[in-house]
This record gives structure tokens, sequence and C-alpha cells, in this order.
């Protein structure tokens, strides 16, 4: 039968008191009885957490603190939270995740550097304070005082010290700090822009805050389009180096990420041109950003299309007698563009016809260089200048254009764009779909911009030691209006710092993604006053070694930060230009959903009847559609992390959480796993129940020879460093935590098969119970910490553990030696035979000791000697595995053949 998790938990609650009343009775754990239960009866999970969670923390505390210059360091990042109340599932898995590798990398003698801070600002904060008549800052701060103690009640190793929230001014500051430096760079810029309007509420509406019909989610207001000055930043002048940079990054560790961030970035073969207007005699305040691919021709430029959904497109530019109606598609406008380098105005017209490329909506008319504007150019009697000639050897030269005559067209592309960056109208290497980045929101709950609005000096940036602008305090939030600031008339009054008159604060609030767009640098130094971070520390602990959060972020939080990135390195303030080493994008956690079919309306658990072959609506007995999807209040499929807990405890979830699914896959929530990690718990007891009950008598006789036991000891030997070789590479490099379980289970599987009297001997078994262990503390704290203290407490001989100190200061295990790990040989990729060598030789094998080696073994006199190769690759991964990969010239060739075959 089919059973919900609201109905097992239901049972499970029930169960727990029980086992509570009996915990009352009984204590029943060895670190506070000195005896060691021979099982995990009752409340003994619960029982090793409460014991040992605080002595956990305050070792990671410890581990904080102790800062070693000497040790290499280690950057792992979890992506920070928004506080919305509680945590789910999707925030157990993530943090579980960098917590684990947290561990393992401190284990392995790293300096860790695992920080935690809050993404406070934002639309939801504000919706809750418009709802509940509260401000948000009391409501973002009562959260992040909840989640926080579920974080810790987690027994996650995030370093406190380092923590910070966004809203802080303390933070924001040197958010407007860098701010202010993209402003002095040229980067902010401000223009009108499309914004959805409520026009019942008179305010700028998210996307989020619409409905599937258009309509706001308060007024229910049917929403327009209106056109508001709005801040940007111009990313597009960065384009070309965040493409460039993706070839820094190892392709073999960012994998996909690349691709997506290619994506959207697209084929920068092009820049923008931005034009000033005339209207009349009169210029306005905007100029025409136009995208072309040919920059070089700027001087032959005859006229402007538009599209029709442009922002010019209004009435009041329209040529008298042209048009009566916006419906009339096409028509010449009463504006004029002007050229940035011949200063000779430029007609606009409008145009529904005309191929845009992607991501525009304006074309540059260049009769010289295309058919189609020359013949919209005489059709229109508009002068046609030529500006590209041959040259006698063949190559483009441009002509008639101003000091580029004379170049090569392809040095005239960067010359153009060269001057057009040095004198402020564009330039910027970009491709046509790319926009710069839009952050202006009317909203109160953000960090406020820091500029001022004055009538003489127009816009200027507040002074740096002015900062942090502020938000001021408002009484209450009604959600109408364009900015709530806009209540603030004593704040927004200030006096211009350049000429002393009034003047006004900008209203506009920046989007979150500014925030936390450069937050992995202040952890780095999350206490500094005198500017955003030091730039010695932040050289230490950058790049990120390791950056985990959800794959929907891969493309624009990524692309912002490391924006960000190249832009602070480019003011000299950082000099790693890429921020991540390593991407660990990790999927989400699926619950089941239950919709009826007719009506796709979600139910809630208690809602659906299981009893049947297929689910359906109790009292209707409609059937249901059951589906795994994201889990999330609406759809009634979420898991309350603090239930899970109540029932199984912190190490037993975070164990569940880690199997059964890579980390980038999504995960299926299904209670029923448990059963098979409560299972592995119980085992992994017992063989530590069988060596205590051993050792804890002393050294008993055995009927064993010498031979025998020596055969059982090559035998634990092998399990044990296989184990350590597969979990430790799962660990550090493919990051399939879930498949270092599952060696981990089989290991703990071969253990529970040595027999008693070689348990009660074998130097080797103790070492493989010590080490078992300890590669279970990243993952389980708490819970490996009981195991160790029972270990030992019976005097142990290995020497080669800190036997006065805890589990989670043991050094990592390490392969032995003279253990074999594999040089694997290919052909064309395809595998050939393996040679087994002792790992301290394949840790320091070169590609000319592997081919050497290659060519000791029979199978490449008969596959490989004398054949021609088009290539040799070799790769090593330390302590784990070499391959090296002859790849054939023939081979080469007959790929080639059939591709173009299949093209063909």
């Amino acid at each position: 039968m089919h059973l919900s998790w609201s109905v097992l938990k239901h049972l499970k609650i029930q169960e727990l008191r029980i086992v509570y009343q009996y915990r009352n009775c009984v204590r029943t754990i060895f670190s506070k009885t000195g005896k060691w239960p021979d099982d995990l009866r009752g409340g003994a999970r619960q029982d090793i957490e409460d014991y040992w969670k605080e002595k956990v923390q305050l070792q990671d505390e410890k581990s904080h603190q102790c800062l070693d210059p000497k040790k290499e360091k280690y950057y792992v990042l979890s992506m920070f939270p928004y506080p919305s109340g509680r945590l789910h599932m999707g925030h157990v898995r993530v943090y579980t995740i960098s917590d684990t590798m947290a561990r393992f990398q401190r284990m392995r003698g790293k300096q860790v550097i695992h920080p935690m801070g809050w993404d406070a600002f934002g639309l939801p904060a504000e919706n809750a304070a418009i709802e509940r008549g509260e401000l948000p800052e009391n409501w973002t701060y009562s959260n992040i005082s909840t989640m926080k103690k579920q974080l810790e009640n987690l027994c996650f190793s995030f370093d406190w010290s380092k923590e910070f929230a966004t809203c802080d001014p303390a933070y924001y500051r040197w958010t407007q700090y860098i701010f202010l430096k993209m402003f002095e760079a040229g980067l902010v810029f401000q223009k009108e822009a499309s914004v959805n309007w409520d026009p019942v509420d008179r305010t700028v509406l998210a996307d989020e805050q619409i409905d599937e019909m258009g309509h706001s989610w308060r007024s229910g207001a049917k929403v327009e389009k209106k056109y508001l000055k709005q801040w940007y930043i111009r990313t597009t002048a960065y384009a070309k180096s965040l493409l460039e940079g993706l070839q820094d990054v190892d392709p073999n560790l960012w994998r996909d990420i690349i691709n997506l961030q290619r994506h959207w970035i697209g084929h920068c073969n092009g820049c923008r041109i931005e034009f000033k207007l005339k209207h009349g005699n009169e210029f306005l305040d905007d100029t025409l950003s136009v995208y072309t691919t040919s920059p070089e021709a700027l001087c032959a430029v005859s006229h402007i299309l538009l599209n029709t959904e442009h922002k010019l497109n209004k009435q009041e530019y329209y040529c008298k007698g042209e048009r009566e109606s916006v419906e009339i598609p096409d028509g010449k406008l009463m504006l004029q563009a002007i050229n940035p380098l011949t200063d000779k105005p430029i007609p606009l017209f409008l145009s529904s016809t005309t191929d845009y490329l992607l991501g525009t909506d304006s074309r540059l008319g260049i009769p010289s260089i295309d058919e189609e504007d020359r013949h919209f150019a005489v059709t229109n009697g508009l002068e046609v200048i030529e500006v590209i000639a041959t040259a006698s050897d063949g190559s483009e030269v441009l002509v008639n254009s101003e000091q580029f005559s004379g170049l090569s067209r392809e040095a005239g592309f960067d010359a153009v764009t060269k001057y057009a960056r040095e004198h402020g109208f564009g330039g910027h290497i970009t491709s046509s779909k790319l926009n710069d980045w839009l952050i202006s929101r009317q909203r109160y709950w953000g960090t406020p911009i820091p500029v001022m609005h004055c009538q003489n000096c127009k816009t200027v940036p507040v002074p740096l030691k002015d900062l942090p602008v502020q938000l001021p305090k408002i009484s209450s939030l009604s959600g109408k209006g364009e900015s709530p600031l806009k209540q603030a008339t004593e704040w927004i009054s200030v006096k211009c710092p350049r000429c002393g008159s009034d003047a006004q604060r900008e209203t506009d609030t920046m989007d979150t993604f500014v925030d936390s767009s450069w937050y992995y640098l202040r952890y780095l130094d999350p206490h500094n006053t005198q500017r955003p971070f030091d730039k010695d520390k932040a050289d230490h602990g950058m790049p990120v070694d390791l950056y985990i959060g959800g794959k929907e972020h891969a493309v624009l939080h990524l692309y912002f930060a490391r924006f960000f990135n190249h832009f602070l390195c480019d003011q000299g303030m950082i000099r790693h230009r890429e921020p991540f080493k390593n991407l660990l994008t990790q999927g989400m956690v699926m619950g089941q959903a239950y919709r009826v079919k007719r009506t796709g309306k979600y139910l809630k658990p208690e809602q659906v009847d299981l009893t049947g072959k297929v689910p359906v609506e109790k009292g209707s007995g409609v059937e249901l559609d059951v589906e795994w999807e994201k889990m999330s209040k609406s759809r009634h499929n979420g898991v309350d992390p603090q239930d899970v807990i109540d029932i199984h405890g912190v190490d037993t979830n975070r164990l569940n959480i880690l199997s059964a699914a890579a980390p980038k896959s999504h995960r299926q929530w299904n209670p029923a796993t448990f059963k098979g990690i409560l299972h592995w718990q119980s085992r992994v007891w017992s063989v530590v129940t069988e060596y205590i009950k051993h050792r804890s008598h002393g050294n008993q006789t055995n009927s064993l020879t010498s031979d025998e036991l020596a055969k059982y000891e090559n035998s634990i030997n092998d399990y044990r460093n296989s184990c350590i070789v597969h979990v430790s590479f799962h660990f550090g490099f493919t990051f399939l935590i879930h498949s270092a379980i599952a060696r981990m289970q089989m290991f703990n599987s071969n253990l529970k098969k040595i027999p008693s009297e070689v348990a009660a001997c074998s130097q080797e078994f103790e070492r493989a119970v010590c080490d078992m262990v300890i590669m279970l503390a990243p993952m389980a704290p708490m819970f490996a910490s009981e195991l160790w203290a029972g270990i030992a407490s019976v005097q142990p001989k290995s020497t080669q553990y800190i036997w006065d100190k805890g589990v989670l200061e043991q050094q990592w295990p390490e392969v032995d030696q003279d253990y074999p790990l594999p040089l694997i040989v290919k052909k064309t990729s395809g595998e050939l035979f393996q040679l087994n060598i002792p790992r301290a030789e394949l840790d320091a094998l070169t590609k000319e000791r592997a081919i050497s080696l290659a060519k000791t073994h029979e199978y490449y006199s008969s596959s490989l000697d004398g054949r021609v190769m088009h290539n040799i690759t070799f790769k090593l991964n330390p302590c784990f595995k070499a391959e090296l990969n002859f790849i054939l010239a023939d081979d080469v060739a007959k790929q080639l053949k059939k591709k173009v075959k299949s093209k063909s």
C-alpha cells in the first residue's frame, strides 16, 4: 500500500512519544553510561545527537579560529539563502553537501573557508510587510533568527563569525561604493525603459506579481506597459571579457555551465553605437542605442530603422500628414540621430517589415554594404556614401571614413570601436541579444541607489564619505504609488554636494542581484569598515574552490557575479579575474504532487485516497495525476525538515539526503529510503560493536595459522584501500557523494563477513574500522563521534591516529603507498588493457613514463606498435588512476569520413 509522507509522519509521531518516554528512563549511549550498547535501541540516535551536537559545534568554532597560514586554503561556498522564514528540503540538501565537502577538506589538512550569510533584501519581505502591517526589517531579522537556529540544529560547520545580511547598512554601504566606482567608470547610466504598471495601485510590478491572464496579483487590474526612467549597469561593456574568461576556467570542472554562459552572452561580433537624438532644434535626454556588426562603416549610415514597438513610436514624433494613428505600421519620424563621426543628421523610420537581429529593435541602414539598405535609401531619396573599396591585393579598405580612411576593414573595426569607447558613444564588443542590466526597482526593501538629482548639476553621485545612504524608517507600506521611498519627504530633500542648491535623492532601489554579485568577497573580510575587503585577504581566499547552488542560478547570477569580479579586477581591487574555480549545481528536491486531472487543482495529501489501484480524490472519487514536482506550498508536496529530524534525527537525515541520487540530479523525496540508511547505520554500529567487544577483553587466543590470518589481513587491506580510493575520489573530484556512500556500504558489508577471531586480533581490521568511521564523519559528524569514542575507549594499537582527539580532528585516510592503482591504456578512447602500479609510482607518473610502461605490455606490440599516431593524451588523477590514450591517425580519418558521409 502506498503511504504518503503525512501518514507516515503521523504514525512515527505516535512512535516517538513511546521513544521519549523510554529515553526519560534509560540512558542508552556509551558517552553517557561508559557501557557500549549492542545496538541502536530506542532513542539512541537522539541521545547521541543531544550529547554530541554542542561539542561538535564548539570544535567547528575552534577550527575556524585556528588560522594557519602554512595550510593550503579551500574556499567552499554555498549560495546564501533568502530568509523566507523556515528552511525547506532544498536548503537542507545544498547545505548538507557543502558541509560534507568542508569537513572532508578540513580533515585533509586544508584551511577551510565555509561562511554563511543572508540574501536579505527583496520583494517577499515587502509583500509580507504590506499583508501583515509590519516593517520589512522586523520580518526579515525575525526570519533570520529562526533559520539560523535551524541551520545550527543541522550541525553545519559554517563560520558564523563571517555572517552578514545584505540588508545591513554595514554591507550595502559597500554595494553602493562599488556602484559609484562603476558610475565613475562610465558603466552606470539612466534611460527610459518599459515596466509593468498597475493603473489602479499606480505602482510598478515585478513579473511574479502578474498572473497568467496579465492581471495584477493585488488589485486585479489589467497590467499596462509604461516607460519610466530606469538605472542600468553597462554589463555589455564586459561581454567580450566574460566570453573570453570562459577559456580560463577548467572545462572538466565547469562542464555544461560553460555552454550556458556562452549561450547567454552570445556571439560577440559587433557593438552598440549611441546616437544623440534631435527633435526640431532640441536634443532629447536619452540617446538611441543601435547594434551593428559593421561599426567600421559608420560614416556610410544613411538611415536608421526602428521596430514599430520601439519606445520612440510616439504620436508626437510623427511627421505631419504622415499618419494619424499608431495602427499604421511604417513611416518617417520627426527625429534625427546625429552621426558621432561626421555630425551629420540621420533620418529615422519605423518599419514593421525589416528583419532585425535577435534581441534588437533597431537597425543601421548602410547602403554601401547591404543591398536591402541600398534599395531603401534609393527609394526614399537618401544619400548613398561608399566607404568600402577593394585594394589592388584584393583586400577591403575604408574610404570616405574621416580619419579611418585607408585602414583595412578589420583594422577599421578595431579603430572605430576603440574611438567610440574613448569618446563615450558605445563601441564595446558584444552580441546583438545581450542587454545591459536594468537594476532599478520601485521598491522600498532594497539598497538605495546613491545618487541625487539637482536642477543645476543634473545627476550627482553621493560623495563616498557620505556612504551608506541608509533606508529611511517608514511607518507603513501600502503597495500603492510609484515608489514607497517617495513618502519619505525629509529623506528625499538634500543639498547638492557640488553647487549647494536643493536636490532630491534617487527613490529607486537596486535589484537584489546586485547585492549577491559580490558577497563571496565580503566573506573574506566581513568586518572591514574602511573598504569592501582587503586586497591581500581577497587574493589569498580567492578564487572560490567550490561553489554550490541550484542550476537555475547558473546563468544570470553567475553572469552578474563574474561581471562584478572582472570589473573589480580591472579596478585593481583583486588579482583573480574569474571568481569560481569549480561549480556544483545541485538538482531540486521533488515531492509527489496530486492534481485533479480535469481542473489541474492541487490537493493536500489528506484529501487523497490511496487505498485503491490509483489515487483518487476523497469524496468525489475523481482520478488524480501523480507527478514528481518541485516542492512548494502551492502544490502541497513540501516536507518540513524539522518533521523529518523529529522522527529520524539530524545525521540520519543528512545521510539520506546525500544518498540515492547524484547531487546534480533531482532528488525524489521518498520516506521509504530512510529504511536503507537506518539499516546501514545499524550495520556500522554492529561492526564497531564487534570490534569493541573483542578488544575490550584484551588479546584473545585464536585457532588461525599465520598464513590464514595473513590471507584475511590482505583481503581487509584491499577492502580498506579500495574504499578510500573511491570515496576520496568522489568527495574530492566528482562530488558523487551517493556513489561514495554505496562504496562505504559495500565496505561495511565486507567487514561484517570477517570472522570474529580475525576481528579480535587483526591490526588491519582495526585500521579498517577506524577509517570507515573517519570517512563517515563528514556526512554524519555526531554519529561518527560516538562511534569513535567507543573505538578509542579500548586502547587500540594503531599509531596513525590521534587517540586523545575526536573523529573530526583525525586526518583523512590515505591510500597505502604500495597499493596498486590502474594505468588504463586506450586506443582511440577504447580501452585496450590496464597496468597496475603502486600508488607512489602512479602519483609521480609522467606522460613519457606512462608510454614506456605501456610499451612493455604484450598487447602494445600487437595493437599499437608501428601504427601512425594522430595524438597521445595523458590524464592523471592522483591516488585514483591514470589514463593513456593512443589516438590513431587512421581511426581519425575513418571518423572524419563517416561524418562527411552522414552530412551528405
